[in-house]
């Protein structure tokens, strides 16, 4: 008698191209507005990755890579990429409760790569609006509205697919836009400029990386094309004066509060929250 065993290629699959993450000012509401202005292109790069939100929501390149400082961000897209079922069978039968939220927040300990990511995937998914600094990662599930566990392993599948020969780096955003082969395409999306960004990631990013920015693209620009999103703020548009198109984009995004435990509201399990206006600039060196 033989048993039938099912291949990695034919268990279940959502289909869905999205982030795997939640991610704090990620672009997802903005995705189709940024892919309407991305050029044609062999090479693609993320120097500020985050939930990566463009790569994944855009047509595979032949070559692609996602760059992010924050080592539990590319550490957990590597066990997706390279150990998908592994990481399912560690979150098999675990639930989205608040509960779970504080074990996996302040008890648990990982004891190596698997766990770790296990991990920050779990506090990711269930946490308000995907915040993972400690002293800001609060719970922040509705079940109406955040993706339900037993969703997670068909969509971490399909993100493992599209991860599949991806490379995937932590190292400083200078050092990845210059080591980039000449045409490549840039999608550069960092930490606001004018916003309290220490609230919501695990790495800084200062005024003098601001600065260091618009030069490392400067000195780029004649071999590379960028498309950079910002804020829009006086200072941004004056460190980017060189460039040949700033416009203002605006778009819908809707905010899905659950508990708001710093401030103590009891907001019920997935209330909706108002529709929202997304605005900032989108700076590119480019011709559309």
């Amino acid at each position: 008698m033989s048993i039938a065993i099912a291949t990695t290629d034919k268990l279940p699959r959502s289909g869905r191209s999205n982030s795997p993450f939640r991610y704090a000012g990620g672009k997802f509401y903005a995705r189709r507005l940024i892919l309407d202005e991305i050029p044609t292109h062999e090479i693609y790069a993320e120097p500020f990755a985050g939930g990566a939100s463009v790569f994944f929501a855009k047509d595979h390149a032949p070559v692609n890579l996602l760059n992010d400082l924050d080592s539990d961000v590319i550490g957990t897209l590597r066990i997706i990429r390279d150990r998908v079922e592994d990481l399912i069978r560690l979150l098999d039968g675990v639930t989205a409760t608040k509960k779970n939220h504080n074990f996996y927040k302040t008890r648990f300990e990982p004891e190596n790569i698997l766990e770790r990511a296990a991990r920050w995937f779990y506090l990711n998914r269930t946490s308000y609006s995907g915040i993972m600094r400690p002293e800001n990662c609060y719970w922040g599930y509705g079940r109406k509205y955040s993706m339900r566990p037993e969703n997670w392993p068909p969509h971490l599948r399909t993100v493992s697919d599209k991860l599949q020969g991806v490379e995937l780096t932590t190292f400083d955003f200078a050092d990845v836009i210059d080591a980039l082969p000449n045409g490549a395409f840039v999608f550069v999306d960092p930490p606001y400029y004018n916003a309290d960004q220490q609230k919501f990631y695990n790495c800084t990013f200062d005024h003098r990386d601001h600065l260091r920015l618009a030069e490392c693209l400067k000195r780029n620009s004649r071999r590379l094309q960028f498309l950079l999103t910002y804020d829009d703020h006086e200072d941004v548009r004056d460190m980017y004066a060189w460039v040949c198109e700033i416009n203002n984009r605006e778009w819908n995004y809707t905010i899905n509060r659950t508990d708001d435990q710093r401030n103590g509201l009891k907001l019920g399990d997935g209330h909706r929250g108002g529709r929202k206006k997304g605005q900032e600039i989108f700076i590119r060196n480019y011709d559309v």
